[in-house]
């Protein structure tokens, strides 16, 4: 038997900045949305005023966690510590896991246009955080397209869906990421994975419905346990939807180091200070 999710819980974008002041609105990881294990954070950035984002993200660490990075429109380009280097543009994806520690920044490629896209990050369980980092740098053409109903476009970053499997692999916590376009009048359910923790966020039209309620532009729902999950569009709209499986482990937090316990934090301070980043 199926059972449809519903909305537990809306969530509306807080514009901030981080980085070199780049612009952006925080959803998950502000007062209204700490978390949603294994979710640490979702950044939407979107501005064409390049003193918005031409600053970018100078070299910065990370420890015990992932970062996801999905570009939409503009150009970004990545390098880190250990001598990797990548252009992001339009449609691409990078699944960085920083495991035991990485230096890395992100900065523009552009001096004027639209700067478009999303930074997620996923928690590591326990036992992966001090794994070695690497990289999984996806190309546009490597994400399949589908049309799970009429009306309906969907690239699948990471799951699977209609028959097509996302680029994305080797993630301890399962994760789905999909970008579903809506026509007007399109309609169609997805089915998850029943204990993952998932969420839907409207990031083009005016409104989308997800799960029977209506759900504006810039407003995130938390979905609650289900197998699946249905979408509908009176105008054209696009979604996120982002599921992954709970770790239910403790979560300690500093800037950009997330671990088990505050002694593992204060060791991850000492270890960059120390350059064994």
């Amino acid at each position: 038997m199926t059972t449809q999710r519903h909305i537990t819980r809306r969530v509306r974008g807080m514009d901030t900045s981080d980085g070199a002041g780049v612009k952006l609105k925080r959803v998950i990881g502000q007062p209204a949305l700490d978390m949603l294990d294994p979710f640490l954070l979702l950044d939407e950035f979107r501005s064409d005023q390049a003193g918005d984002y031409i600053e970018g993200f100078p070299e910065h660490p990370h420890r015990g966690f992932e970062t996801v990075t999905y570009m939409l429109a503009g150009r970004m380009q990545h390098g880190d510590n250990h001598g990797n280097r990548g252009d992001l543009g339009p449609g691409s994806v990078q699944w960085m896991t920083a495991g035991r520690g990485i230096l890395h920044s992100e900065m523009p490629q552009q001096e004027e246009g639209l700067m478009w896209g999303f930074q997620l990050w996923v928690n590591l369980p326990a036992a992966d955080k001090m794994v070695e980092p690497r990289y999984q740098d996806i190309p546009p053409a490597s994400i399949p397209v589908v049309h799970p109903a009429e009306g309906v476009t969907v690239r699948v970053v990471a799951g699977e869906l209609a028959g097509a499997k996302g680029p994305v692999s080797g993630i301890s916590t399962e994760p789905v990421y999909l970008d579903i376009a809506l026509d007007a009048g399109a309609h169609f359910d997805l089915a998850l994975p029943e204990g993952h923790s998932a969420f839907a966020y409207v990031f083009d039209g005016e409104s989308a419905t997800v799960a029977g309620e209506s759900l504006a532009r810039s407003e995130l729902a938390v979905l609650s346990k289900g197998d699946s999950v249905s979408f509908a569009a009176t105008q054209p709209a696009r979604v996120l939807l982002v599921a992954g499986r709970p770790l239910a482990e403790p979560v300690a937090r500093y800037g950009p180091f997330v671990m088990n316990t505050p002694a593992q934090i204060h060791e991850a301070i000492a270890d960059f200070r120390a350059g064994k980043f």
